[in-house]
């Protein structure tokens, strides 16, 4: 399996078994990280005849304990679904009672996370969002679910998702009320927390509606320290910089309060907001992505795979940029109804792998072309100081016909003497070696995307490898559906 090649050692498991999660600071994942982002690799050396060395620097750097959030989860991004996107404030159980907020349909979805395969395929975590509280606490200032619409309560309903082997999510707000205008915490904090803890919650999401944003560099930290303080680690997601965009959010000062953040507009069901989410995260004018690494990821919001707003193409261009962000995967489909097409776009384990991978680098947008924006990202495994990389290339045209791309290797980066081997992360397909100066051509449908994973290769092949040329930049792109249109008239 191409994407799951591993250094001696099983360094994957190093990152993701619990046990060793501790002995990584957030510091050595982010300056391995930034290596890797900033330059072209790694200078790893050798160490006793092996050129696989990346488990014995990270040793070296290695020292116990957690920085930042000191919370030890969310090594990878999560992934899980949540209801904001499909269901929204849906309260009215009376006359839409399999579509409302409330209990059967948390303990519906945690089935199908089950049976449908989501869960061993990785997303592991039920998340109720907004409209789920009484309109007001409890006499003793404890906040309390509708009394209706969870009519058995929140611990029994946690306690019905973890027996399923889930994780439970719930969502509040820093502000005086939720953005549907529930209780906030303010006010409330250490409370709260407690209260989250006391219901075995592993996830909590902290929007930002009628709340002060100046305040939030304070009051965000403040219940994250709550939260810590109850010792039942928690996912902590904050709203914190989508309420200061165009303001410079703090970004340091974010990365190290908060698991994952939300930054920019809320999703909505169609194709204009997904290429809206993806062109911010290109330009990334804030310095967001160097700040994703272990325990601490940027968020464009859930995954819309399988509702009304997207194509099949479009569905896949969504998941592939996301898994490139390094983003978490939230669904928010109807996962008893969804169809199976777009079922497999979620369950694809090559994507969730990129997704997944124990670097934690995002993704940059290395060309912004008319028609074709390519973002690349490293990724594992690594040889001799050179990492993997994986490639997208999106196709913003939306007239007919898919687009030809044509490009050498070194013109996107990747210089590794010994060659790539290429597979089509979709698929799985080999699509061939390729040494830095050879040129590799592909198509890419429109509103779609073509990603390609191009791993370091531990010995060379063929012949000697062309000398690069750093001025080779860029790619062609062709338009078939054009070949006949004349111009000239």
């Amino acid at each position: 399996d191409f994407l799951t090649t591993t250094l001696p050692g099983r360094v994957p498991n190093i990152w993701r078994e619990g046990a060793a999660y501790s002995c990584l600071s957030v510091e050595t994942v982010s300056l391995v990280s930034m290596w890797v982002a900033l330059g072209t690799g790694l200078s790893l050396g050798k160490k006793m005849g092996q050129n696989w060395v990346f488990v014995v620097t990270l040793v070296c750097l290695c020292t116990c304990g957690v920085s930042g959030l000191e919370n030890g989860v969310a090594r990878t991004p999560p992934m899980g679904w949540l209801s904001w996107e499909r269901f929204r404030c849906n309260t009215d159980c009376d006359n839409d009672p399999e579509f409302c907020i409330s209990e059967r349909l948390f303990k519906e979805m945690a089935d199908m996370m089950v049976v449908g395969g989501y869960l061993e395929a990785g997303y592991d975590t039920i998340i109720i969002d907004d409209c789920w509280p009484d309109h007001k606490r409890s006499a003793d200032g404890k906040l309390q679910p509708d009394p209706k619409r969870f009519a058995s309560g929140i611990p029994a309903l946690s306690d019905y998702i973890h027996k399923l082997g889930l994780k439970f999510g719930i969502y509040e707000d820093y502000g005086n009320f939720t953005c549907g205008g529930y209780p906030g915490i303010l006010g409330h904090m250490e409370t709260d927390a407690k209260t989250f803890a006391e219901w075995e919650v592993d996830y909590v999401k902290l929007d930002g509606c009628y709340s002060e944003p100046s305040t939030m560099e304070t009051g965000y930290p403040e219940f994250g320290r709550y939260l810590n303080e109850t010792k039942r680690p928690m996912v902590y997601s904050c709203s914190w910089p989508a309420y200061q965009i165009g303001e410079n959010p703090n970004y340091g000062s974010i990365s190290e309060h908060c698991n994952l953040w939300r930054n920019f507009d809320d999703i909505t069901d169609s194709w204009d907001s997904v290429l809206s989410i993806i062109d911010y995260y290109g330009d990334d004018k804030d310095g967001f992505a160097k700040f994703a690494a272990p325990g601490q990821w940027n968020d464009p919001d859930m995954l819309i795979i399988g509702n009304y707003g997207l194509s099949l193409d479009q569905s896949k261009a969504q998941m592939g940029m996301w898994c490139m962000f390094a983003s978490p995967l939230i669904m928010s489909a109807d996962l008893r109804s969804i169809r199976p097409e777009f079922k497999e776009i979620m369950l694809n384990r090559n994507l969730i792998k990129l997704n997944q991978d124990p670097m934690g680098v995002q993704a940059r947008r290395i060309i912004k072309g008319n028609t074709i924006d390519v973002y690349s990202r490293p990724v594992m495994p690594l040889y001799n100081g050179k990492t993997s990389v994986a490639v997208a290339f999106l196709n913003r045209w939306n007239e007919g016909t898919p687009l030809e791309i044509k490009f050498t290797l070194q013109a996107l980066g990747l210089d590794h003497p010994g060659g790539y081997q290429a597979f089509d992360v979709f698929t799985g397909k080999k699509l061939g070696s390729f040494k830095p100066a050879d040129t590799f051509s592909g198509a890419v449908n429109p509103t779609g995307i073509l990603l390609v994973r191009f791993n370091v290769m531990a010995k060379s092949f063929g012949q000697e490898a062309a000398k690069v040329n750093s001025s080779d930049e860029g790619i062609d792109v062709t338009y078939p559906g054009l070949s006949g249109w004349k111009t000239e008239f």
